[in-house]
């Protein structure tokens, strides 16, 4: 469903992101993490189609997404990390407009902003001005406007930064929810608990590479705790991996 292929993006001497190689099935919740300025957000942007890569190619749902951007971008969905949204609207009118940006039809798009205003708990501030709302609420209307279209492919850069626990716990409800009808999920994150919860598979990028891949007990496997014998946490593994990267 999601196909990187020798995907690389340099400033300069800059090397953003290396030659980047992933596959990512359908109904699977992958999470893409890192450190700060690993290269999370370039990926994100050069596979939705919002930065040209240096070279490579990226693909979602069998489309190339620099030859084909138009048809590829109606398969996906992005929630950036900063939920900006129109202030003077309501959260209902945003979410029309979304609407009809994605050309859905009046009365259907009708009935889903209305389901997923309830979902998402917005029910009674669904005729509020979104200036007035809290970074986690603005979080669901844009959460809501990603899938109000029902994409197959969802995009998420950071979903959980800044959440209480019941909104982050909502969220996740949400995301399970989506891949077990077959959507899928590239989600990037620093909080490891999160994607050590949820994540079907990991990949994990420091400087612009991709230095290990696969799920949470292949990436652990035969690394313990020198003092308990147990397998170590992804925090412990993430800090071990980008240590020994950065020693190299």
């Amino acid at each position: 469903m999601i196909i990187a292929e020798e995907l690389t993006k340099n400033y300069g001497s800059l090397m953003a992101c290396n030659r980047l190689n992933l596959h990512i099935h359908a109904g699977e919740l992958f999470g893409f993490l890192g450190p700060n300025g690993a290269g999370k957000t370039t990926t994100i942007k050069m596979l939705t189609g919002l930065l040209t890569p240096t070279s490579g190619s990226a693909w979602i749902a069998g489309l190339d997404v620099q030859a084909q951007p138009v048809v590829a971008k109606e398969k996906m969905a992005l929630v950036p990390d900063s939920p900006n949204i129109y202030d003077k609207l309501t959260a209902r009118e945003f979410l029309q407009l979304a609407g009809q940006l994605r050309k859905i039809d009046e009365r259907v798009a009708a009935r889903r902003i209305d389901q997923l205003l309830g979902l998402f708990e917005l029910s009674d501030r669904a005729d509020e001005l979104c200036g007035g709302f809290s970074h986690g609420m603005r979080q669901k209307v844009c959460l809501s406007a990603a899938l109000l279209a029902q994409p197959q492919v969802l995009f998420l850069d950071e979903p959980t930064v800044g959440l209480d626990p019941k909104s982050a716990r909502l969220i996740k409800d949400i995301l399970r929810e989506f891949v077990s009808n077959g959507g899928t999920v590239f989600m990037s994150t620093h909080i490891l608990e999160i994607a050590e919860q949820m994540c079907d598979r990991v990949g994990i990028i420091q400087s612009g590479n991709l230095i290990a891949l696969g799920t949470i007990d292949e990436l652990r496997q035969g690394t313990k705790h020198i003092e308990t014998g147990r397998p170590i946490s992804l925090e412990d593994l993430f800090l071990e991996l980008t240590s020994n990267n950065e020693e190299e």
